[in-house]
């Protein structure tokens, strides 16, 4: 009777095989369409009815059952067929007594290779040789399927060596590539080389492009789309699936001012307006506009002095000895070196310490405390919460406190001053008194308007003559008129113009001698009469410009004024005369202001000196 074993051994080699083999003359084959897991399951069909394959390229073999290990040969790919095996052969039991158990330790297999002989019943042991597609076939029923080290296994069988070796081990997943945002644009980045002067030096206090600028339809990041990784397996066969790789997507840093566009299969991050790239710190996205933001400060390490076009929002301190220059200029944190702005806004929402803040048309303001510090709006207004030790010119400047400041304006407005030197045209205080040694004085701006009181008298003077040449000429045509025959004539002439008198031929011929003889003083009369109107009409004009002079008088002094609700110390109070043809007398240098508020009385008389009560004065009411 033929045992089981070699009986089904003899099956499947007579070709009783499964649907995804194919067993020819020269060679064993697997179907290229069959998936893996026929493919395993026909493996697994042989091995289990005692039969090996013999000859077995063992790459071919596990490239096919897990897609795993050294690519197919050269043209196989393409091919209907896979060539893995010579043969399939009967694997008796005896043969297989040969092969001994395998150590697993760590995913690692472990064999101890030494000489094996093959035991005949009544005879002595003949020596054998393991074979390398039995070797498979056995580690396969001992639930080694997968990793077998083919070469390592092939070189100790033929070296027939006492040798422990690991002879398979576990393949471990390949983790694969995230998702990653690349960037595609040299645009974007910032250049913190020195600053190239047009004199061809450098500046080392200026960066050469701390924020970059791009123009629309830029591309500015690409996103590379994640990579899966590869799958290991356990000696047992069993996948072993790679972590999945995360995925990232543009929208999740496209800010305002971009926009995503997908070329080609890729995804890009495109700019859709000219303007300033900003980074938000926390949430990483994108933005273009108008306006910089910055959250690292200005200092000689993250910045250096800046000269920006647009619009600037810092969130960092402006270190001592920097400088900002731009328009609409927004500081979060305190400052400490210089602002300078074309126009728009300077907003501080700390303070000012020591530096300085200088808009050419615009305003300021200061959420926190000025000290030591010099603030000049040259067109608008400065607001501040509190001063103390500053120098302030602007238009218009209102102060909740302010403690030894130096303050020239049009109009100042102040809850609470002590020492402070302020010289405006308009001034209104509520509580107003000196400080420590720190006097409190207030100078009442008024405009020197000689000029145009040189001139008010002048067109008085030009009025008054033409007053008085047309008198003249009135006086003396009253002489000439009051004479007998002229009234006459000129009486009997309007009544025959009226055609109330009707004149016969002799009558006409007597009128007509009146008229020769009193014809000279008529011709007199006339241009005396035209001597009065023009003498008159330069009258008028005189006054008219007069008039218009006053008005410009009246311009230039405005509404001088000083209120002060409490005096709660020695206050001194006094005019102080500017010229108006030089401009907004605020606008002067800072070291200038402090010496006009604080020069000495001199022998002018004040309009206020005491230590307590209320002033209010006017130039209308002076």
């Amino acid at each position: 009777m033929v045992p089981a074993d070699a009986a089904s051994a003899a099956a499947a080699a007579a070709g009783d095989l499964p649907s995804s083999l194919v067993q020819r003359a020269d060679g064993v084959y697997f179907k290229a369409e069959a998936p893996a897991s026929l493919l395993q399951a026909a493996a697994n069909q042989v091995f289990l009815s005692g039969a090996a394959f013999r000859g077995l390229d063992y790459g071919v073999f596990i490239r096919a059952l897990y897609g795993a290990g050294p690519e197919l040969p050269e043209g196989m790919k393409d091919q209907a067929l896979w060539r893995f095996a010579d043969e399939i052969a009967p694997f008796p039991t005896a043969r297989r007594a040969l092969y001994k158990a395998v150590r697993i330790v760590g995913g690692d297999a472990e064999y101890y290779f030494e000489p094996v002989f093959i035991e005949a019943e009544g005879l002595a042991p003949v020596p054998a040789r393991l074979d390398f597609g039995e070797f498979v076939a056995d580690m396969w029923t001992k639930g080694i399927r997968f990793g077998i080290d083919a070469p390592a296994v092939r070189e100790a069988i033929a070296s027939g060596k006492v040798a422990r070796l690991i002879v398979a081990r576990k393949l471990p997943p390949a983790p694969g590539r995230d998702a990653a945002i690349v960037e595609v644009s040299e645009s974007i980045h910032r250049s913190n080389a020195p600053r190239l002067l047009a004199n061809g030096r450098f500046d080392l206090h200026s960066f050469q492009n701390r924020f970059p600028q791009v123009k629309a339809r830029v591309r500015l990041l690409r996103r590379e789309p994640p990579v899966a990784g590869t799958r290991g397996f356990e000696l047992s066969g069993i996948v072993l699936e790679p972590p999945a790789p995360r995925d990232v997507e543009l929208t999740t840093v496209a800010g305002e001012g971009t926009v995503v566009e997908h070329h080609d299969g890729i995804d890009y991050l495109v700019s859709s307006t000219e303007g300033f790239i900003n980074v938000d710190g926390k949430s990483k996205r994108i933005s273009i506009g108008p306006k910089i933001v910055s959250r690292e400060g200005v200092s000689a390490r993250t910045t250096g002095n800046l000269q920006l076009d647009g619009d600037y929002e810092e969130f960092g301190e402006v270190q001592e000895q920097r400088t900002v220059e731009g328009g609409n200029i927004t500081v979060h944190a305190d400052v400490y070196g210089h602002i300078i702005s074309r126009g728009g806004t300077i907003a501080l929402q700390k303070n000012l310490m020591g530096g300085s803040a200088t808009n050419a048309d615009g305003n300021i303001r200061v959420a926190g405390v000025a000290s030591g510090a010099l603030l000049q709006a040259k067109t608008g207004e400065v607001v501040l919460g509190k001063a103390q030790n500053c120098v302030i010119t602007g238009s218009r400047v209102i102060i909740t406190e302010a403690y030894n400041c130096e303050i020239m304006a049009d109009e100042v407005l102040i809850k609470l001053a002590a020492g402070c030197a302020i010289a405006a045209r308009r001034i209104e205080i509520d509580s107003a008194g000196p400080r420590k040694q720190a006097e409190m004085q207030l100078h009442v701006m008024v405009p020197d308007t000689t000029k145009y009181d040189e001139k008010l008298a002048e067109c008085a003077a030009r009025a008054e003559r033409g007053e008085q040449q047309a008198a003249r000429c009135k006086e003396q045509m009253d002489t000439i008129t009051a004479d007998q025959e002229v009234r006459n004539y000129l009486q009997l002439a309007s009544k025959v113009r009226k055609q109330e008198v009707t004149l016969n031929q002799e009558q006409l011929v007597l009128f007509q001698k009146m008229a020769l003889k009193v014809g000279p003083s008529l011709k007199m009369v006339a241009r005396l009469q035209v001597a009065m109107k023009e003498a008159q009409a330069a009258q008028q004009k005189e006054q008219e410009l007069g008039e218009h002079v006053y008005k410009q008088k009246l311009m230039v002094i405005g509404s001088a004024r000083c209120t002060v609700r409490q005096v709660t110390g020695e206050l001194l109070v006094r005019k102080l005369v500017f010229n108006p043809d030089l401009g907004p007398a605020y606008l002067l240098p800072p070291k200038e202001v402090k010496l006009r508020v604080r020069t000495a009385l001199g022998s002018q008389q004040p309009l206020f000196h005491a230590g307590s009560g209320s002033f209010d004065w006017s130039a209308s009411a002076a």
